[in-house]
Formats: structure tokens, C-alpha cells, sequence
């Protein structure tokens, strides 16, 4: 660190010599033209009338050739450190105006307090604010003033900017500021060109349509779908593994076409997940979430109700291309969103300034590094985007700020150190202004150290300026128009040209009535989103369960019937086949019987026939034995006959 120190010192020591030299050719070269003229009598004075016109012909035959003597000779009229601070903001394009030199360095100061250099204006190249920029100090340093200097600037560049008013007292941008004798003092020590000016001013309120002048601002609603997971969680303070629960039910409900347009919409989800059986069903299938798990959201969404935050979830939802407007003026408009209980909704307030950046993400095209902004986002209370946020939200806000730049859109943190800001998104930022950090407590003095540690090299004491600039002087650090650090300074930031606090009522409430957007988004609409939709379907499943029921009911007692209808025709069967048993063994009985008698009958009716054939036989063979007796007896009489005639 002394080794740093000590080539600092040298460098500025060589930067006052060189300062010192180029003082000296300056004043030899100016005593040899006044010698020049006087020998010809002509004088080396000139009316403001012929320096103007001057101005105007070398402005109308300026050339890189004859610009540079111009720009030395300017430059030699500085001396050490201011000398090497006017060359390194001599930019060639556009700027956004800071402030003017003040003179810290002891050497130059021989013990007088810090002094502004008039003349000597330091500012923000305007094609290099999409590289983002920091504003922070102490409270009470000036920071509201300075973003309300760089808003007015931006306007006047046709830049649109929405601006965070947590305060409230930055509708006084709508009225031109007012002269004074301390003003008209500020601005005759550093040489502003102050003009009092009015801005276009948009007035906008997260949810609540109240402002904190009593006003009914034009209110901003978006829908939970499009509010997603992350930023939810972040909202509702949950940790990884609950965030992670909550991916799934949007996943569900997005895969089931259910619209989560409110709060009550997810609590439907959840408590359908949760507390139905198709529920817990669909659930199985996407990993599942623990009852546990589901309390915490439900407890958390319900604690976010109780605090006023379902009046942001809802619809008409906000367009965020409104907030790109411009007037025909050339003037790009100031959207100024307030919130009134930061308190109690800063999570949320920051939160949904996250979800704006990554909405203009969506819609913008690239543009890479335009002459000058999009747009400009101005982020208020910024520590409260950061404290106590989940590893994915930091990723989520990491990547918006490093990728959002290609769409030229520039963002302005604004809080009290540079420590309240992760060293992933410092690093994104290209510029700073820097207030006072006071250093009453060991605390204080460590986050100063490192507050100067995030500075480029400077021959400057960061640590005294910082601890003893007043209200409304700021160090500034920007990135040239080749993206290289420019000399550190310290300055006198200008004056707002606009009321430095709010606006009157009148001005307040003529702002609200003619409001483009107030018509389209004051009214806020209920339509068919989840919470009806899963209303009806576990009304249609109850319905289904009843019937189901009923149809189980009647199928039971149909069966029950049945089975007693098959019981007692198996009784009556049983009843029949013993009937039919005992016919059949009647019937077999008498055909016993029968066949009995037949056989009975059959062997008498046989005997009969036997006794009958006997008979006839019997008589066949009488008969016979009649015929062979009567034929032998005619034989023998024959035979007798033949014998007894002799022959």
C-alpha cells in the first residue's frame, strides 16, 4: 500500500510539473502576442459580443487540427491535478452533468477549505450510463438531490427514466426550481449555467392508488405468473428448498393452464396441491411438496396479504413499454414511483423494481452501446434489493444488470455505501458518485476503507475527502469514451433545475387527472384465474364424488339385491333339484315297478307262450303221431293188403 501511495504522489508530482510547464509556454505565449499587437496598436481586449462571435466562427471551422491547440490552451489555464481532471473529461460526445472540480489537494489549498473551480465541469459520458452507475453516501449528503440532477439531465437528453420516490419529495421536478440568493451564490463559485426548468413527471404507486401527498397516483399491478418464482420467494423470504417447492406449484399450475393473476390464486394452488387427493396425486408427479413446506408459503403469502401486498398482484397489468414515453418536446418522460410505507413493503417495492428491469429485458432489442440510453432506471434504497437475498435471486439480479446493458438500458443504484452492493454487481458498474461516509463508530471507519479500496488509483486522500465533503459534494469515478477509468474527483454537484423537494398540490393533483395511463390502469379487474377455476374443479370433483358415491351406493345395493336374488334362486334351485330328485326317484320308482310288472307280465305272457307251444307242440305231435299212426296204418293195411292178394 506505501509503495502505491508513494507512486501517486510521484505521478501527481510530474502531473504539477507538467501542469506547471505547459502554464509557463502558455503565459510566455500570451506575453509575445500582446507584444505582437501592441506594436501594431491593436488591443488584446475584446467585447463579450466579438468573443461570442469568435466562439461561434471557431466552432463553425473547428477540426481535430485546429481543436487540439484549442483544448491545450484551455487546459493550460488549470493547474496540477484540475489540469489532468479537465483533460480527462474533456469527452467528445454527449454528457451527463455532475458537478464542477472541487479543489482538494492541500498543496494547492495551503490550508483553505476545498473550493470549487469554476468552469471546470466534470460529468458522465451519456453513451457510457448503460455501463450503470452508483450513487451513495451517508443520509443527509445529497444523494435525492443528485438523482434528481441526473434524471432532470436525462430528460432533457430525450431519455425516458423511472425513478424510485420513496420519499416523496420528488414531484417538485413537474415545477421550474426558484432563485435565490444562496443558489444564485452555488452557481457564480463553480460556473453552472442554472436555468430553472420544469420536467414531464409521471406520477405511479405500487398497489395502494395513495400517494404520500393524499393523492390517488395512477396504481401498478402485475400478475403472479408473471412475477415468477424467484422474485415471489424473495418477497416472501423464503429459503432455497422453499423456493424450490414454489417452482413446482407455478410449474403445475402453468403445465394445467391455471392463471395466477393474485395471492388468493396461489393459496388456491397450494391448498389444492396440498389438500386434495387429485391434488396430492398431481403432485407426486412433479417431486412433491412437504405439508410443512406448504405451510410456510401459506403463512408467508398470508403475512404478505395482512401488509397491504395483494393490492400489487392483479390486473389491468402493467405494460412496461408505458414507461418509455417521451414528449414531442424532445423531452423523455420522468416515471416517478412511490411508496409511501417503505418500511413495512421494502422487500416487495425492490423486488418488483427487479421484476421492471427484467420485463424491459424481455421487450427491448439489442442495441449494444447507443450515443445514449433507452432508458435509465433509477434504483432507490438499493441495500434492500440485497439483504438477506437467496443465492438465485442474486444470480437472477446479477445477470439482469450484466446482460441489460446490451438492450440500453442503464440502472443507478442509489444507497449509503458501495459495501451494500455485492461485489458481483459493483463490478458491473461503470460510474459513481460518492457522498460522504462518515466514520463516528469503527464500523463506519472499516466499510470507508473499503468504500476507497473500490476506487481506481487517485493522487487524491479518498479517505480524508470522503470522510469531510458536505452536503451536496461528491467523488466522482466514470469509465471514458474508451471505457478507461477517468482521474477520480471531487466536486460540487450542480443544482437541480427543478423545485429541490414537493410539489404543490395543484401541480400534484393536475399531474394525477391528466394521467394517459391513469384511465387504463386505476380500475382494477377481477377476471377468471385459478382461484375460480380450481373452485370448480374440486366443486365438479365433489360433484363426481357424490356421484361416484351414489353410483357405489346403488351398485352395493344392487349387488346386495342381486346376491339375494342369486341366493334364493340357488334356495329355489336347490328346492328344485330335491323336488326334481324325489320325482325322478318316484318316477324311476314306478318305472321300477313297471318294468317289474312288464317283466312279471313279459315272463308270464312268456309262460303262456311256453305252455302254449308245449300245447301246440303237443298237438303237432298228436297230430303227427296221428298222421304217422294213420299213414303206417294205411301202409300195413296196404302192405297187408298186397300180401293177403298175393302179390
Amino acid at each position: 500500500m506505501n509503495d502505491a501511495a508513494d507512486i501517486a504522489r510521484l505521478r501527481a508530482v510530474a502531473a504539477q510539473a507538467a501542469a506547471d510547464a505547459a502554464a509557463a509556454q502558455a503565459a510566455a505565449a500570451q506575453a509575445a502576442l500582446e507584444a505582437a499587437l501592441a506594436s501594431s496598436g491593436e488591443s488584446t481586449e475584446s467585447s463579450p459580443a466579438e468573443e461570442a462571435d469568435a466562439g461561434q466562427a471557431g466552432a463553425a471551422d473547428s477540426s481535430p487540427q485546429t481543436a487540439a491547440p484549442a483544448e491545450a490552451a484551455e487546459s493550460a489555464q488549470y493547474e496540477g491535478y484540475a489540469a489532468e481532471v479537465h483533460d480527462g473529461y474533456a469527452f467528445s460526445g454527449n454528457t451527463l452533468p455532475v458537478g464542477t472540480y472541487l479543489e482538494c489537494q492541500p498543496s494547492v489549498l495551503d490550508g483553505a477549505d476545498p473550493a470549487p473551480v469554476a468552469g471546470l465541469r466534470v460529468g458522465i459520458p451519456m453513451g457510457l450510463v448503460n455501463r450503470h452507475v452508483l450513487v451513495a453516501g451517508a443520509t443527509g449528503t445529497g444523494k435525492t438531490r443528485t438523482l434528481q440532477l441526473l434524471a432532470e439531465g436525462l430528460s432533457s437528453a430525450d431519455v425516458p427514466v423511472f425513478l424510485s420516490d420513496v420519499k416523496g419529495d420528488l414531484t417538485g421536478m413537474a415545477e421550474p426550481g426558484q432563485a435565490s440568493e444562496r443558489l444564485t451564490a452555488r452557481t457564480a463559485s463553480t460556473g453552472q449555467p442554472w436555468q430553472p426548468t420544469s420536467f414531464p413527471l409521471e406520477l405511479l404507486t405500487l398497489g395502494d392508488s395513495t400517494t404520500a401527498n393524499g393523492q390517488a397516483a395512477t396504481p401498478l399491478r402485475t400478475t403472479v405468473t408473471e412475477f415468477g418464482p424467484v422474485l415471489l420467494a424473495r418477497v416472501l423470504g423464503l429459503n432455497e428448498t422453499q423456493t424450490s417447492a414454489l417452482q413446482l406449484v407455478f410449474s403445475w399450475a402453468d403445465a394445467e393452464g391455471l392463471a395466477l393473476i393474485d395471492l388468493k390464486d396461489l393459496k388456491a394452488v397450494v391448498d389444492y396441491l396440498t389438500g386434495s387427493e387429485a391434488g396430492k396425486a398431481a403432485l407426486k408427479t412433479i417431486g412433491g411438496v412437504s405439508a410443512a413446506t406448504a405451510g410456510v408459503i401459506l403463512r408467508e403469502v398470508s403475512a404478505l396479504e395482512a401488509s397491504g401486498g395483494d393490492a400489487f398482484f392483479g390486473e389491468p397489468a402493467l405494460d412496461v413499454s408505458d414507461l418509455l414515453r417521451r414528449t414531442t418536446d424532445g423531452h423523455g418522460i420522468v416515471s416517478a414511483l412511490e411508496l409511501a410505507d417503505i418500511q413495512s413493503q421494502g422487500v416487495l417495492f425492490s423486488t418488483f423494481l427487479m421484476w421492471l428491469l427484467g420485463e424491459l429485458f424481455e421487450l427491448l432489442p439489442e442495441v449494444g452501446d447507443p450515443e445514449k440510453p433507452t432508458m435509465v432506471f433509477f434504483f432507490d434504497e438499493a441495500h434492500l434489493l440485497f439483504s438477506d437475498a437467496t443465492k438465485p435471486f442474486l444470480e437472477a439480479v446479477t445477470r439482469t444488470v450484466r446482460l441489460i446493458r446490451s438492450k440500453g438500458v442503464g440502472i443507478v443504484f442509489i444507497t449509503q455505501s458501495p459495501t451494500d452492493v455485492p461485489d458481483e454487481v459493483l463490478a458491473q458498474l461503470g460510474s459513481r458518485v460518492q457522498h460522504a461516509l462518515r466514520a463516528h463508530t469503527p464500523a463506519d471507519a472499516a466499510k470507508l476503507k473499503k468504500a476507497v479500496s473500490t476506487f481506481p488509483t487517485s493522487p487524491l486522500n479518498l479517505t480524508e475527502v470522503l470522510a469531510s465533503l458536505g452536503t451536496g459534494q461528491a467523488v466522482v469515478s466514470v469509465l471514458d469514451e474508451k471505457g478507461r477509468p477517468a482521474p477520480v474527483t471531487a466536486v460540487v454537484v450542480d443544482a437541480p433545475a427543478s423545485i429541490m423537494g414537493p410539489g404543490q398540490p395543484a401541480t400534484v393533483s393536475s399531474l394525477i387527472t391528466s394521467s394517459p395511463l391513469r384511465a387504463r390502469y386505476a380500475t382494477a379487474v377481477d377476471n377468471e384465474s385459478a382461484s375460480e377455476m380450481l373452485a370448480a374443479r374440486v366443486s365438479a370433483d365433489a360433484a363426481a364424488a357424490a356421484a361416484a358415491a351414489e353410483a357405489a351406493e346403488r351398485a352395493k345395493a344392487e349387488a346386495k339385491a342381486a346376491a339375494e336374488a342369486e341366493k334364493a334362486a340357488k334356495k329355489e334351485a336347490e328346492r328344485q333339484a330335491r323336488a326334481l330328485e324325489k320325482e325322478t326317484e318316484r318316477e324311476q320308482r314306478e318305472a321300477a315297478k313297471r318294468a317289474e310288472r312288464l317283466q312279471r307280465e313279459a315272463e308270464k305272457a312268456a309262460e303262456r307262450a311256453a305252455r302254449e307251444q308245449e300245447r301246440r307242440e303237443e298237438r303237432r305231435q298228436r297230430e303227427i303221431e296221428r298222421t304217422i299212426g294213420s299213414v303206417g296204418r294205411q301202409i300195413t293195411r296196404s302192405i297187408l293188403g298186397n300180401i293177403l292178394r298175393g302179390r
